[in-house]
């Protein structure tokens, strides 16, 4: 069993290799580019970076079309490169976790170019095969309106191959003990580089049955996940799996484990998506319902809690109602929605630059139960390019400076356009100007990223919804060895009063101590408080006395 649940209070930071920084002027981001920008995460306070693909792909769908698990695409560097990278990294105290995408390889993967040439070859039953077009071809389909079917004829291999992502993704038969086999190893060769885990991508698919045959459910095989957890505790006692699982809430057990036992982290999906109906329409009430729903059952259980991501919004799991309210207020055009279920902007845009909500929603994510996740530019604000095709408006280059190309290549042209007009273009919104400006987005965050981390009772300690009358706030209480957190985010576009009680820590004074200002509050003899929060306004506090700004540390 793991005991250093380092990623309860862990800062993850998501980036992409290809889009951090180039260091050779090629156009592309790269390993010594990135570590040239070490210094920065650190200093903002990461202490997770999770590379997004890096591994050799024809770039069908940003490298999760996978050529070579052991290789790294030579666009970003060698092996070498990403082993001082490692090591680096590791020296600034910050560990890396890498995407673990098993579920499909490319179609260019020697692995299905053996299959497809001979019915004999040995990795044949690698692949998923149908002599005949199932029935069901047209249902299951992950990119509904950019794909048309869930199965493709190869003339070479003269069957049907399934894929739940493009044609491009053959699926992996995972059923099959020696691809299950090679997993273990390609998580093996990666952990011996220096990884401290991995994001697997689309779990629910990698471990659920795939056939002609298979209809409606699936049967999802949870025990795969137990194995792949013991092969990581017996490799490296600290390394984990964040699952990338969008499922109900009843279902969240089998993905953690009857006992804890499979995965250590998953992404909260459910809470995503009622956090964002919250900002639209002013009423917590389905985000506090998620917020219950998916309280985890194990101490080694952790939600991965995040805004914006490299994929769409998804809103998949609102009502249509729901969906629709979100869709008018953060991504009212056709182009910034995205397979009918999801908004593909960056956050500053979907807010509309309003600093207020930015702040809000940022806020929030760092004090919800969980571990924040953040998306790498969303520091500072990045926006997005809707004339980029599908999610690439999303992953448009890092923006360092207010120099050529952003500060991010001396290269003419980059693998993607760097954002460069409007409000959002590099000449506006860049890190070294928001560095000297001690009011910028970028400076708030550090500063609200520092208090999260000194805040340990948000990823240890146990929450409770504190009912203050009014629809439009929340109010979350955190208590973690005799130290209680308190924090509220009104949601209202106008100023709120609210009134709640509390129970401070034992002997000590009911006073809420602002971890953020010194806009304390003191409540009467019984507990009870009464609060103004300004239009989008937001507090963090401790109980008890001046000396509860820091956390108590007596076990």
């Amino acid at each position: 069993m793991i005991t250093d649940l380092w990623y309860k209070n862990a800062i993850v930071y998501c980036l992409s290799v290809e889009g951090f920084m180039d260091s050779n002027g090629d156009g592309t981001g790269d390993f010594r580019g990135l570590m040239r920008r070490l210094d920065y995460l650190h200093g903002l306070g990461v202490t997770a970076i999770w590379l997004m693909p890096f591994q050799v792909s024809p770039g069908g769908d940003d490298g999760y079309d996978v050529a070579d698990y052991y290789g790294i695409d030579p666009r970003y560097g060698t092996l070498g490169d990403f082993v001082e990278f490692t090591h680096a990294a590791r020296q600034r105290g910050m560990r890396v976790l890498i995407d673990l995408v098993v579920n499909h390889t490319s179609n260019q993967h020697p692995w299905f170019k053996s299959a497809r040439s001979d019915p004999n070859s040995p990795y044949r039953d690698w692949y998923v095969w149908s002599k005949k077009k199932p029935k069901n071809a047209h249902e299951g389909m992950v990119f509904p309106g950019v794909q048309k079917t869930t199965w493709t004829y190869d003339k070479v291999a003269k069957e049907y191959y399934f894929h739940r992502f493009y044609d491009f993704q053959p699926d992996l038969n995972t059923a099959n003990p020696d691809v299950q086999a090679e997993i273990l190893r390609i998580m093996g060769f990666w952990l011996q580089l220096g990884v401290s885990g991995f994001r697997m991508d689309a779990v629910p698919f990698v471990i659920a049955e795939k056939g002609a045959e298979v209809g409606g459910t699936p049967v999802e095989h949870f025990n795969m996940l137990r194995t792949f957890r013991e092969f990581l505790q017996w490799r490296r006692g600290d390394a984990i799996i964040l699952a990338e699982a969008n499922i109900l809430p009843e279902d969240d057990k089998k993905y953690f484990g009857e006992d804890g036992d499979r995965m250590h982290m998953m992404f909260n999906f459910q809470v995503n998506q009622s956090l964002f109906y919250a900002l639209a329409s002013a009423d917590m009430k389905p985000l506090v319902k998620a917020l219950n729903a998916t309280r985890p059952d194990y101490a080694t259980a952790q939600w991965g809690l995040f805004l914006r991501n490299h994929d769409e919004l998804d809103l998949g799991r609102l009502t249509e109602k729901q969906r629709e309210e979100v869709f008018a207020a953060f991504g009212p055009d056709k182009s910034m929605q995205l397979y009918d279920r999801g908004i593909r902007r960056r956050l500053a845009p979907m807010l509309k630059g309003d600093r207020r909500m930015m702040e809000l929603a940022y806020s929030l994510m760092l004090s919800l139960p969980g571990t924040p996740v953040l998306r790498y530019g969303d520091e500072i604000g990045m926006g997005d390019d809707l004339s980029l095709p599908e999610r690439y408006c999303a992953r448009t280059p890092m923006q360092w400076s207010n120099e050529k190309q952003g500060g991010f290549s001396s290269a003419e042209k980059t693998y993607l356009p760097v954002i460069s007009e409007g409000v959002y273009g590099w000449e506006q919104v860049n890190v070294a100007d928001q560095r000297r400006d001690p009011d910028s987005f970028l400076n708030w965050m550090e500063r609200m990223i520092r208090t999260r981390q000194e805040t340990q009772e948000i990823g240890w300690g146990a929450f409770e919804v504190v009912d203050v009358g009014h629809d439009a706030v929340l109010c979350l209480r955190y208590e973690w060895r005799n130290n209680v957190a308190v924090f509220l985010h009104n949601f209202h576009p106008e100023g709120v009063t609210v009134r709640f009680s509390l129970v401070a820590p034992e002997g000590e004074p009911n006073r809420l101590v602002n971890l953020l200002s010194e806009d304390h509050a003191q409540g009467d003899a019984k507990g009870r408080y009464e609060l103004t929060l300004e239009p989008y306004g937001y507090r963090w506090f401790r109980m008890g006395g001046l000396d509860y700004a820091y956390r108590r540390t007596e076990l």
